[in-house]
Formats: structure tokens, C-alpha cells, sequence
């Protein structure tokens, strides 16, 4: 079963009870996103369970949503820095995000200069403790670029639910940033650029994602877990390659990201 690079497994389980078992029942290994310590709490101790039992591993993400300052109330940020610090000298990382930029309305445009501060934050301590990275980046890609000398001194960079184009994509690569570009509802929702993006990127920078449980198929109330192969064949008949070959490749890119120090 294809490696699903984001999702989001505490909130998933408000929608689904049984969410952990179908994914264990599937064998999907993922990168689990947390913003608050409940979170990581509990999608610690799936982790741990799925490492005793032999289950598909989980890969354990923190960060400090680029939404959450426009939030109300927004909650108070300096605790969850220093969660953010603690957890990545503690080595109970596996990367850290999602984090960026999201200047997608008014209300996220008003929080541009705490979102650019958090950003750096994320950025240093990402540096620091030499973790991947993983972007939500939300008509935000030139502020991408403005960090491209720091970006490319990361393991990788992961940008979760690409909406940039195929170009911008091949101009960070040029650059020397070791990018990885994950797809999910979009390639089959239209959204014309993610589909030319899907396409045209190299194969060995590809991610598939469910971002579970939110960004469901039309039609659907969330994401889960089973989506993911209908995702890969989407993404097959885009690249008109067998599905089973996109499935192993994508599954080392998701093992070199995720797991491999």
C-alpha cells in the first residue's frame, strides 16, 4: 500500500473511531502532523504501539500551523515553540512541520508578520536539529524562495498538498533544495496546476498524501486513510504509468524523507 507523507491522525479519529485500525489493516505508513501537545500525544503513542507490534510505521511531525495565528482566540504561541524545541533535543521527531506561509484570504494576510516570525523560528530549529521539513504554502511561493539558501542545508523539504507550478517546482531543485512534492484530492478535483505539477515533476520527487481527515474526494465528508489508493491511480492515469511502479518509488521517497537519518 502506498506511504501517505501527511495526515493528520488525532483529528481524523473525531471522524473515524476506527481510523488507526484501517490503517493498520491497509499497511499505510504515514507522516502524522501535530500542532499542540494532545495531539503528538496521542500520535505518539500510536507510533510506539505500531513500532511493538510490527504495524506500518508512523512518522512523528510538530509545528505550529501558519492558520493558528488568525485563529480566534489564537492560542498563545510561545509554549508551543518551546514543545517545539523540547521534542526536537529530545530526538522525538521525525520531521517537523507543517509550517510556511498561508496568505490565502484577508483574515491569513493580517497575520503575514507573525506568520514570517514563526516561519524563522521553525526554520532555525529545524537547522539546528538537522529534521526534514515540512511547508504549507498557500499563494505564498515567493517567500519559499526568499529562504532558499537556508532550505537547501535541510535534509528535505516536504511541501505538503504542492500548489505551486511545475516550474517553480524545477527552479527549487536547480537551486539545491532537496524537494519533495505531495499530491492528494487535488489531482483529481481539477485544480488544473497540481495536475501539470503531478505530471511533469520527476518521478523520484513525488509524494502522494491524504492530509486525512481533510481534504476529502467530492462527494465525501473527509479523508481517510483508504483514499489513498484511489489517489494513486489518479495519479497513474496523469502520468500514464503503471501504478504499481509509482507505488514503490514514492514509497522510498517517503522512507528517505521520513526515516532514513
Amino acid at each position: 500500500m502506498a506511504s501517505d507523507a501527511h495526515a493528520h491522525p488525532f483529528d481524523l479519529a473525531g471522524h473515524l473511531p476506527d481510523a488507526e485500525e484501517e490503517r493498520r489493516r491497509l499497511g499505510i505508513p504515514c507522516a502524522a502532523s501535530a500542532w499542540n501537545g494532545e495531539q503528538f500525544a496521542y500520535q505518539e503513542e500510536l507510533a510506539r504501539k505500531a513500532r511493538e507490534e510490527g504495524a506500518a510505521p508512523m512518522a512523528l511531525c510538530f509545528a505550529i500551523h501558519p492558520q493558528l495565528p488568525a485563529a480566534s482566540p489564537a492560542p498563545s504561541l510561545a509554549p508551543l515553540l518551546e514543545l517545539l524545541e523540547t521534542l526536537a533535543a529530545q530526538g522525538r521527531l521525525n520531521a517537523l512541520g507543517e509550517t510556511g506561509f498561508d496568505l490565502y484570504n484577508d483574515a491569513f494576510r493580517a497575520t503575514e508578520a507573525v506568520e514570517d516570525e514563526l516561519f524563522a523560528a521553525h526554520l532555525e530549529i529545524a537547522l539546528r536539529y538537522a529534521l526534514p521539513l515540512v511547508l504549507h504554502v498557500r499563494r505564498a511561493m515567493h517567500k519559499v524562495f526568499s529562504h532558499t539558501m537556508s532550505l537547501k542545508k535541510l535534509p528535505a523539504v516536504v511541501f505538503h498538498s504542492y500548489s505551486g507550478t511545475a516550474g517553480e517546482g524545477e527552479a527549487l531543485l536547480r537551486r539545491g533544495v532537496n524537494a519533495y512534492f505531495s499530491f492528494g484530492a487535488a489531482i483529481l478535483l481539477n485544480h488544473k496546476e497540481a495536475i501539470r505539477a503531478a505530471a511533469a515533476l520527476p518521478l523520484d520527487r513525488l509524494l502522494l498524501e491524504t492530509d486525512a481527515p481533510y481534504q476529502p474526494l467530492r462527494g465525501r465528508e473527509f479523508s481517510r486513510w483508504a483514499d489513498l489508493q484511489v489517489y494513486l491511480r489518479g495519479l497513474a492515469g496523469i502520468r500514464r504509468e503503471a501504478a504499481d511502479e509509482l507505488e514503490a518509488v514514492m514509497d522510498g521517497n517517503f522512507q528517505r524523507v521520513f526515516f532514513v537519518p
